[in-house]
């Protein structure tokens, strides 16, 4: 039986604002700050949703 890890849901900046977790500019201002777990691809920003979430949970 093979194990399979989840992949990681990454969102782009409007993605992740659309759910209503955070405003956009707010996580525009957290991502060019490296407070939050980001990817760059090219000229996109994909953010980890997951642990975006844990650590908004932590505070």
């Amino acid at each position: 039986m093979e194990t399979q890890s989840k992949n990681p849901t990454m969102k782009t900046i409007r993605q992740t604002a659309a759910t209503g977790i955070l405003p956009e500019h707010a996580i525009r201002v957290l991502v060019k700050q490296n407070k939050i777990p980001h990817l760059r691809v090219g000229n996109k920003v994909l953010i980890h949703y997951e642990k975006l979430c844990a650590m908004l949970n932590e505070l």
